[in-house]
């Protein structure tokens, strides 16, 4: 249990406890509406950014094309769609088995359409698209590890969920064992468009790499009972590398772990949804427990970031800059992922200057939010009661009404665990 959650629970009173739980109730509700009054595309898409009345202005089909303003879609608001609304779709499943509502159910079903069709905009077989044009098929010809597995995930939840129909869940497995094949068949790597071929791997022994590999070859064996998935999940669980020599097993074990910055629960938070899968689809006793304790260690550390919310002000009104296309002004043409990621790093480095509200987003808002989630995976109810007040405190915190970016979108799937958990 960390400091503050510990005071939370041992200093407050009751009264109090249940007021933020009710101020979260709340806030989670107004987080949903926002984002599906501003965030959610007309192809079911969740977009990056946008103002308070929900207008954003699209990459062009031209400019997808040209690869502007760089080639990834880095800064655009197009960036993610796939990421977001993978992750996203554990707060739609979640909140319809609470609800049992046709709209609710609506809307799991819209999420899990744009993530078929970010499978279906282009000729590169297994291809996982960003988002999508003002034509609803034109993108950026890369897409990326970050972003796959997130639509692995967001799939295999809404298959496995009751509003999936028999016919629906034909459609998804077919794009699921396409795609999947299409990554073996490329080392685990992303197929990527011309003239960059792929982007991002499952392969490799950071935490990340091993529960994204991993659980693509449970989840596949799952959906479509074939052996030879199977087969090499068990293969690829003992299988040894990285610096200490650690099998992918143990790597699990270890849970997650920050590698390329401080600190990045937000693109991390896709491996330990993966880990909570492995330990929901797996019958081993010794292996579950494995994967709990994986759990439980990323949990650990997400909530050492829990705290970052509060530094965010909600009557901040620095500039967000919604002409993303300012950045075009630095565009040249690339040719290698090298390049565009070059391009890219050296292009947010001059938008923040103009933009610093954006960087108050993505470090006070989208890194605890996506900690909160992580928390909330813990499969132990009475470990995870110890940390509801702390994670009910971030939810509660924001002014959703006032955001630019969507990503407080974890707001939402942490209050449903929570939810589904009896926390309160």
């Amino acid at each position: 249990m960390t400091r503050l959650s510990f005071i939370l629970l041992c200093v407050l009173p009751i009264s109090a406890v249940q007021i933020i739980a009710a101020d979260a109730s709340q806030a989670a509700e107004s987080a949903h509406r926002e984002l599906w009054r501003r965030f959610i595309d007309k192809y079911g898409i969740m977009i990056d950014f946008a103002d308070m009345d929900g207008n954003v202005s699209l990459p062009t089909p031209e400019e997808c094309k040209a690869g502007k303003p760089n080639a990834l879609g880095w800064w655009a608001p197009i960036e993610n769609g796939a990421m977001f609304n993978g992750l996203y779709m554990d707060a739609a499943v979640n909140r319809w088995k609470r609800t049992k509502s046709a709209e609710d159910a609506a809307k799991a079903r819209k999420l899990m359409e744009g993530l078929l069709l970010l499978n279906s905009i282009s000729e590169v077989k297994g291809f996982v698209g960003r988002g999508v044009s003002t034509d609803g098929k034109s993108h950026y010809p890369m897409g990326s590890n970050d972003q796959t597995m997130p639509w692995f995930l967001g799939l295999w939840r809404y298959w496995e969920s009751d509003i999936a129909t028999a016919a629906e869940k034909t459609r998804i497995a077919k794009h699921l064992v396409e795609t999947a094949e299409e990554v073996v068949r490329l080392g685990w790597q992303m197929p990527a468009e011309e003239p960059f071929k792929v982007r991002g791997s499952f392969n490799g022994f950071h935490f990340e790499e091993a529960a994204r590999m991993l659980f693509t070859m449970k989840m596949l064996h799952r959906v479509t009972g074939d052996e030879k998935w199977r087969t090499m999940y068990l293969a690829e669980l003992e299988k040894r590398g990285g610096e200490k020599q650690l099998s992918k097993r143990e790597i699990c074990v270890g849970g997650m772990v920050f590698w390329y910055s401080r600190n990045h629960n937000w693109t991390s938070c896709a491996a330990v949804g993966g880990l909570r899968g492995l330990w929901e689809l797996e019958t081993d006793a010794a292996l579950k427990a494995d994967f709990a304790q994986g759990l439980v260690a990323s949990a650990k550390l997400a909530t050492e970031w829990l705290s970052l919310a509060q530094q965010f002000d909600n009557a901040d009104t620095s500039r967000f800059e919604m002409d993303w296309r300012v950045m075009n002004a630095e565009w040249k043409p690339q040719q290698t992922e090298h390049e565009a990621v070059a391009l890219a790093q050296a292009q947010l480095k001059n938008f923040m200057k103009l933009a610093p509200r954006r960087g108050k987003e993505t470090a006070f808002i989208r890194e605890p939010t996506a900690a909160a989630w992580i928390v909330t995976l813990l499969p132990d109810a009475a470990l995870l009661q110890q940390h509801a007040a702390e994670v009910e405190q971030v939810i509660a915190h924001y002014d959703y009404t006032k955001l630019y970016y969507s990503q407080f979108f974890w707001v939402e799937m942490a209050w449903e665990r929570l939810r589904q958990q009896d926390i309160r």
